[in-house]
């Protein structure tokens, strides 16, 4: 990919953001707060926080799993999909950001039905198993890409009929399609799309993306059963 590729990437990018999915106070602040504290910028670009949004608001979602909190960019436009008394939970592996992720998730006045747990995702999701916490309308995930399919597993003991379930960074720069990948994340991702291709509870697909987040891409999928 050349520069000016990725230059005209990101000038659409712009464009869509800027004509349909304009920024507001709580969103810029927290991008700003997280870049401040010194989290790796990594959140999912504002379209892509929009269709986030989009898919909860028409799944009708009331209580959704978001795993990977990071500054709580992509949690906001989750949450702000939610009915007042919806709930949505959100796992993030370290403390300093979770802190950073709360802090923006009140400022957006959030957090009343967004919970910030800390903690490793897989300590944390057979908690929320015992404590019944689901079943979940919408699982997000966005964490360590070499647990993947161990994430996929567990959004579908969470789940019920028609839950819907999205993967974030699953074509890694094109890699995914690489048949004896030498970095773990890609493995990992591999074996999440091998769980899937078996799992018949499971009906999905993924979409190769470009932006200003790079060349990437996210699955769907949704429980048929």
């Amino acid at each position: 990919m050349t520069n000016s590729q990725e230059d005209r990437w990101t000038a659409v990018d712009q464009y869509i953001t800027e004509t349909i999915a304009p920024a507001d106070e709580a969103l810029t602040a927290a991008l700003a707060d997280s870049a401040a504290a010194g989290l790796p910028e990594i959140a999912v670009a504002p379209n892509q926080g929009k269709l986030l949004h989009l898919l909860a608001a028409t799944q009708g979602a009331r209580n959704v799993l978001e795993i990977g909190t990071l500054g709580g960019y992509s949690t906001i436009w989750l949450a702000r999909a939610l009915p007042a008394d919806g709930r949505l939970i959100t796992l993030e592996y370290d403390p300093a950001h979770a802190d950073v992720a709360r802090a923006n998730i009140a400022r957006a006045g959030l957090d009343k039905i967004v919970e910030v747990r800390t903690g490793a995702a897989l300590d944390s999701l057979p908690r929320l198993e015992a404590e019944g916490a689901g079943p979940f309308d919408l699982v997000f995930i966005d964490a360590d890409k070499v647990n993947n399919p161990h994430y996929v597993a567990w959004a579908l003991k969470l789940s019920r009929p028609g839950t819907v379930i999205i993967v974030d960074n699953v074509v890694r720069n094109g890699k995914v399609a690489t048949p004896d990948p030498d970095d773990p994340a890609i493995t990992g991702t591999r074996e999440m799309f091998d769980l899937i291709a078996r799992e018949p509870r499971l009906d999905a697909t993924a979409l190769q993306t470009v932006g200003t987040k790079g060349y990437d891409g996210l699955l769907l999928a949704r429980v048929v059963g």
